[in-house]
C-alpha cells in the first residue's frame, strides 16, 4: 500500500486552518443590534426631549417619550438630551391630466437629531433620518386632509422608531 506524500501534508495544514479560524471566530463579540438590556432600558429612560414647534414633531417626540420611557414619560432629572428638528411634506405624485390634480401623495417626514449628555454638555450622536409614507387622495377634501394626516402619523411612528433605534446603539456601548 502507498499513501500519497502529498495528503498528509495537506491534511494536517487543513485542519490547523479550520482550528485557526475557529479561534479567531471565537474570540468574536457578537451583539444583537436592537440588545435591550437593563442598562440600555435605563438610559433610554434618562431622556429628556426639546419641546415640538409643529405637529409632525409633536408626534414624533410622544412616540420617541413612550418608546424610550416604557410608558412612564419624561424623567424628572435627565442624564441626556435630545434636540429634535422634525419637517413634514407633501408632493403630489399622480397628476391628472384633464383636471391638473394629484390623485396620490407623499408624505416625507425627516428629523435632524442631537444626543448631548447633560453633565458635560458633550455630543454623542447627530443624526438625520427620513421616512416616507405614500397616500391616495380622495374626492372630498376633509377626506383628503384626514388621510394626509394619516400618513404623517405612520410616517412619524417609523421615524420615532429608527431614531429609538440609532438612540439605543449609542446609549448601550
Amino acid at each position: 500500500m502507498s499513501s500519497d506524500p502529498f495528503r498528509v501534508p495537506a491534511r494536517r495544514t487543513s485542519l490547523l486552518i479550520c482550528l485557526g479560524l475557529s479561534m479567531l471566530l471565537a474570540s468574536c463579540q457578537v451583539r444583537p443590534l436592537y440588545d435591550d438590556t437593563a442598562a440600555t432600558r435605563e438610559n433610554l429612560g434618562a431622556i429628556a426631549y426639546s419641546d415640538a414647534d409643529d405637529r409632525a414633531e409633536l408626534e414624533v417626540r410622544n412616540q420617541l417619550i413612550f418608546m424610550t420611557g416604557g410608558g412612564a414619560g419624561e424623567p424628572a432629572a435627565p442624564q441626556y438630551r435630545v434636540d429634535l428638528k422634525v419637517e413634514s411634506d407633501l408632493t403630489g405624485v399622480m397628476l391628472e391630466q384633464s383636471s391638473d390634480t394629484a390623485r396620490a401623495g407623499r408624505v416625507t417626514v425627516s428629523a435632524d437629531y442631537t444626543l448631548e449628555r447633560v453633565s458635560d454638555n458633550t455630543v454623542l450622536k447627530a443624526g438625520h433620518r427620513q421616512v416616507v409614507s405614500l397616500v391616495d387622495f380622495p374626492a372630498q377634501e376633509f377626506a383628503k386632509l384626514r388621510a394626509v394626516r394619516d400618513a404623517e402619523n405612520r410616517a412619524a411612528r417609523e421615524l420615532a422608531e429608527l431614531i429609538r433605534a440609532d438612540l439605543a446603539m449609542v446609549l448601550g456601548r
